[in-house]
This record gives C-alpha cells, sequence and structure tokens, in this order.
C-alpha cells in the first residue's frame, strides 16, 4: 500500500516513516508538512492512504478533509491528532477512520493493515 505522511512536525513525520515501513512493509510515496503541498503531493504520488494530522490546516479541518474525500473519493483518509476530542470532528467531515496520538503505535498498524 502506499501512503502519504501529512503532519507539520518533521519528527513525527520521519517515526511514523520508520514505524509504518519496518512494521508493515508499506511504503511511504510522500511527506509533507502543510495543506498547501498536500493536494500537489497527492496528485504526483496517487498513494492508496493519507495519514493527516488534523492540524495540519490552518483553516477550517473539517473543510480540508471533505476537500480531499470529494477530489479523491478513491484514497483512504486516516486522521492522526493529540486531541482524542477531534476524533467526532474528524469522522463527520469524512475520515475514514482517526487515530489518537497518544494512543499505542499498535492502534496505527492495526488500522494501516485493515486497508490492505
Amino acid at each position: 500500500m502506499l501512503i502519504l505522511v501529512a503532519d507539520k512536525r518533521s519528527r513525527i513525520r520521519f517515526a511514523l516513516r520508520l514505524l509504518i515501513e519496518q512494521a508493515t512493509g508499506h511504503t511511504i510515496v510522500a511527506e509533507v508538512a502543510d495543506a498547501e503541498s498536500l493536494t500537489t503531493k497527492i496528485r504526483e504520488t496517487l498513494p492508496d492512504l493519507v495519514l493527516l494530522e488534523w492540524e495540519l490546516s490552518k483553516e477550517n479541518k473539517g473543510r480540508l478533509i471533505s476537500s480531499l474525500k470529494e477530489d479523491h473519493p478513491q484514497i483512504n483518509l486516516v486522521v492522526l491528532s493529540g486531541r482524542p476530542n477531534a476524533r467526532k470532528a474528524a469522522l463527520k467531515a469524512g475520515a475514514d477512520d482517526f487515530v489518537s496520538k497518544v494512543d499505542p503505535p499498535d492502534r496505527l498498524l492495526m488500522i494501516l493493515n485493515s486497508y490492505q
């Protein structure tokens, strides 16, 4: 599976790359640090799944998710956040799944593997 990681923090992107590639065999095709780069990279890399930080967008976070799902309905969208209370809003906006940054790494791996 081809995955695009979108998170503002380079350390988080690095950790996610290591975890995902070592534990699952999935391929990280791109990493982005802002919402503006996200749509361009999606068109360039055609990922199967986007792992999207909830706080990536400065604007309405739900609008970013809705727009991505409308423009790329074939892509699975998993939202990642340090704010567990964002789950309801992310799913309502169209995210396929949600992972809290405080969840154990196994939860993220289980979700990613469910999209194979």
